[in-house]
C-alpha cells in the first residue's frame, strides 16, 4: 500500500492493556496508527466526558509510523482530544476503540467506554469500530480474535460505513468457527448491588449483578453467535430516534 491508511486507536482499559496492543500491533502492519488512550482503567463510562477539570495530554512514544499519547481522561475525552488537537486539519481514515478486556454485546454496549469512544468517532463521521473480547483476564489470549480484526479493519478501509452507523464487534474466548453479522439481544441486568457495610458501620452498595438473557437461544442475535463459537458483528445507529414511533407520536399525539 503506497500511501498508508491513518487509524486512530483508543480504549477503556488505559493504553498499557494487553487488548489495545495486541490491536496496535495487528494495525501497523498496514497502516499509520495514533494511540490516545486513558492513563488509567475507564471502564464503564459510556460516553462520559470530563467538564469541570482540565485534561492533560503525555506523549509515551512515536516509532515505526506508531505514535502512542496517554490522557487524563476517559474514552470519549481521547477521542476528542484527538479530533481537536491531532486532527484538526485531517481526519483519520478509521477510528477504532480496543480490544476490550470483557465483553460489550447485548445491553453491555450502552454502558461501554469502548463503545463510546466509537459513537465519538461515528459522530465525527469518520467509521468506526468497537473490538471486546469476552474475556476479563489482563492477560487474555487475543490471538485467535486477530486475524478476524485484520479482517473487519481492511474491509472497513475498503467499503467505508454508512454515516451515522459503527461497528460493534465482539469475539468470544478461545477458538473462533467464523464471524456472524447479528442484532443487539434483548438483555438486562439485575440483582447488580451487594449490601455492606462501610468502616464506620453505614449500610453501603457494591456493584455486583447477573446478567439476563431475555432471548436464550435465538439465532441471529450477538449473544446466540459468542454462546456457538462466532465472533459478533453488530451494526449501530449513533441517531437513535425510533422513526416509527415518531410517525406514531405525530399521528396520535401532536
Amino acid at each position: 500500500m503506497a500511501d498508508k491508511p491513518l487509524i486512530f486507536v483508543t480504549n477503556d482499559d488505559g493504553y498499557f492493556a494487553k487488548g489495545i496492543n495486541e490491536l496496535v500491533g495487528v494495525l501497523s502492519k498496514f497502516a499509520k496508527v495514533i494511540v490516545m488512550a486513558p492513563d488509567q482503567s475507564r471502564s464503564g463510562y459510556s460516553c462520559a466526558f470530563t467538564a469541570k477539570e482540565p485534561l492533560q495530554i503525555k506523549k509515551l512514544s512515536e516509532q515505526n509510523d506508531v505514535t502512542v499519547y496517554s490522557t487524563t481522561g476517559t474514552p470519549t475525552d481521547c477521542a476528542k482530544l484527538a479530533f481537536f488537537k491531532l486532527f484538526s486539519k485531517e481526519k483519520p481514515d478509521l477510528v477504532i476503540s480496543g480490544i476490550n478486556h470483557g465483553s460489550n454485546a447485548s445491553v453491555n454496549a450502552i454502558y461501554s467506554g469502548t463503545v463510546g469512544a466509537a459513537i465519538e468517532g461515528c459522530v465525527n463521521q469518520v467509521p468506526s469500530i468497537a473490538f471486546s473480547l469476552c474475556e476479563m483476564d489482563k492477560d487474555a489470549d487475543f490471538s485467535y480474535s486477530l486475524p478476524w480484526v485484520e479482517k473487519i479493519v481492511r474491509y472497513v478501509l475498503a467499503n467505508s460505513l454508512p454515516l451515522g452507523v459503527f461497528l460493534n464487534v465482539n469475539f468470544p474466548s478461545g477458538e473462533l468457527k467464523g464471524c456472524k453479522a447479528c442484532r443487539q439481544a434483548d438483555a438486562y441486568w439485575c440483582q447488580e448491588f451487594d449490601v455492606i457495610k462501610d468502616e464506620d458501620g453505614n449500610e453501603a452498595y457494591a456493584l455486583t449483578g447477573t446478567f439476563v438473557n431475555r432471548e436464550p437461544g435465538v439465532e441471529g442475535t450477538d449473544l446466540w453467535a459468542l454462546d456457538n463459537g462466532y465472533a459478533s458483528i453488530v451494526p449501530i445507529l449513533s441517531n437513535r430516534t425510533d422513526m416509527t414511533y415518531l410517525n406514531v407520536l405525530n399521528d396520535k399525539l401532536v
